[in-house]
């Protein structure tokens, strides 16, 4: 049975924030990414999380539910290009520190690194504040259809001797390793599915 998503939570403010007794999966990355287009990848729906030409329209955390597991994936607010105040950005900050202190829900952060790229300092930022909170990292390589395999490869290399785990590629366009990104996420915040998986084959 194919995963489905559900958007069922937008939060603005720090006083919306409440625990869902339910394992968390962050997505986090730059605001030209491919964050929504991924996730409607991921829900093989084309408009269930807004895309927009203009970088970081997300602005808050969105909580998608993730059935039949019943855990969650957050959408956090990108950063890097997003046109806003320093005050904004500030909110954000305070926001996303808020959502991730004394969270016991939070399984692991999916961050996701551009293909086309080396390593960025604001995403190595990203990562070291995430290693700071013990929070373990997924690292995706999205738009992986943009680059020719060699180049990919090159960056994959460099990404995996900084995280000492070798980056997963995928394209929202072609539809690249979506199945083993959803058996990721899936074994990530529940474990105990990968004995249902090793007993299925």
């Amino acid at each position: 049975m194919d995963n489905t998503l559900t958007l069922i939570k937008t939060v603005y403010e720090i006083n919306q924030l409440e625990e869902l007794a339910a394992p968390q999966i962050i997505l986090a990355g730059r605001s030209n990414v491919g964050k929504s287009s991924l996730i409607n990848c991921l829900a093989n729906r084309k408009k269930l999380a807004k895309i927009s030409s203009s970088p970081g329209k997300t602005r808050s955390l969105n909580y998608y539910e993730v059935s039949p597991h019943g855990y969650f994936l957050v959408d956090l607010p990108g950063y890097g290009y997003a046109r806003c105040s320093k005050t904004e950005r500030a909110k954000w900050g305070k926001l996303i520190d808020k959502y991730l202190l004394d969270n016991p829900h939070v399984a692991a952060a999916a961050v996701l690194l551009d293909s086309r790229h080396t390593p960025q300092q604001n995403d190595l930022d990203l990562i070291a504040y995430f290693r700071h909170c013990n929070i373990p990292i997924l690292p995706i390589m999205t738009k992986s259809d943009k680059t020719k395999q060699r180049d990919r490869a090159k960056v994959q290399n460099k990404w995996e001797d900084i995280l000492k785990v070798k980056p997963l590629c995928v394209s929202s366009k072609t539809g690249m390793n979506r199945t083993r990104l959803w058996n990721m996420l899936d074994v990530t915040a529940i474990p105990e599915l990968a004995d249902i998986e090793e007993e299925s084959e």
